[in-house]
């Protein structure tokens, strides 16, 4: 198969930095549609896969899965798109698209394995894919959304993973009016599943261990804030229908556990490194579920996509050069940002 060599900023080992590299992208099939990268978001889980936190990293790697972009060229067989569209790529961007699970639009959940846009093996060059921290990048029509002109289209970018982790637990477990949601972290996946639960309706309360987050919660849409370190305030804390857990690092759930209404919900979308501890009378008394979640399919990212154009939902971004990419991994391993950086693709020469 044919190649097109573009720029890209990845790294070779997960001590060193990121840097400018070439990597080979396939050239155009008739299904096929090629983007030049506008935006690409900067989630939590690139750094993950960079520092190989949970190990299968195959290097080099080339990470970012919140990229929109302008559709360049189309092969011959695609009609979704035309040259010139706003268009963007989330996580998936192939499945076996003929299992139960393709067929009812949960690509996802794909019994043969959906590819990760990085980092996954490429059916077609060998190898493997290589992200969105790239000029350009080239996939499946099927596994592409349509982006609205956002008044704010960097800010947009991370809809594409962080607004559709959060998105579709809130739906699928029912978020909205008369509805009482907590939301564990305020970071880059918390801050979008507050402004989302409340456009959906729902009650929402933040629960943060920062007392300097509490003010910004309530800024972001909350209707409350509760310190999870403190006693009296968990203790007050009851008849959550669900409470969608966004941190990343070891921590104690059975507290929330006990904040649940019956039949309550704990959802997981955060990812940490080491197992969480859960007690069993936790669980059993209020017949209650610890669940989890993992980004969703091509159609529930297109719908999270027009929802948030709708609501004038967009994540509040820090707009990067690719240069300051080593930086803004730096500063995202301390949790300095609020809430997301989204690199300027303009800024990667050609």
């Amino acid at each position: 198969m044919s190649t097109i060599t573009v720029k890209a900023f990845g790294t070779e080992a997960q001590d060193k930095p990121l840097h400018s590299m070439d990597v080979q992208r396939r050239a155009l099939m008739e299904n096929d549609v090629e983007l030049e990268i506008l935006y690409c978001g900067i989630c939590h889980s690139d750094l993950h896969a960079i520092k190989n936190d949970w190990g299968g990293t195959a290097y080099p790697i080339v990470p970012g899965h919140e990229i929109i972009g302008k559709v360049t060229k189309i092969g011959s067989k695609v009609s979704k798109f035309k040259e010139g569209d706003l268009a963007g790529i989330g996580c998936i961007v192939d499945s076996c698209g003929h299992c139960h699970q393709c067929n009812d639009g949960e690509e996802q959940f794909c019994e043969e394995g959906w590819t990760l846009v990085f980092n996954a093996p490429d059916k077609h060059l060998g190898g493997v894919t290589y992200g969105g921290f790239s000029k350009h990048i080239v996939c499946d029509a099927n596994y592409i959304l349509k982006i609205p002109e956002f008044e704010n289209l960097g800010a947009a970018a991370p809809l594409l993973c962080a607004g559709i982790t959060t998105y579709s637990p809130l739906k699928h477990w029912g978020a909205g009016p008369g509805k009482k949601i907590g939301i564990i972290g305020i970071g880059g996946l918390g801050h979008m599943a507050v402004k989302i639960a409340k456009a959906m309706g729902a009650h929402v309360t933040v629960f943060t261990t920062s007392p300097d987050k509490v003010e910004d919660a309530k800024r972001l849409g909350a209707d409350e804030a509760v310190l999870s370190k403190d006693q009296e305030q968990m203790a007050a804390q009851k008849g959550y229908d669900m409470i969608l857990d966004t941190v990343s690092a070891k921590h104690d759930v059975n507290a929330y556990l006990n904040c649940l209404t019956v039949d309550g919900s704990l959802v997981l979308v955060g990812l940490p490194n080491e197992p969480l501890d859960v007690g069993a009378f936790n669980i059993v008394s209020g017949r209650k579920s610890l669940s989890g979640s993992i980004i969703g399919g091509i159609a529930e990212t297109q719908e999270v996509i027009d929802f948030c154009y709708k609501h004038n939902i967009t994540a509040d971004s820090e707009i990067i050069k690719m240069q300051d990419v080593n930086e803004a991994l730096d500063r995202l391993e301390k949790g300095d940002v609020k809430y997301r950086f989204v690199i300027d693709m303009a800024s990667l020469s050609n």
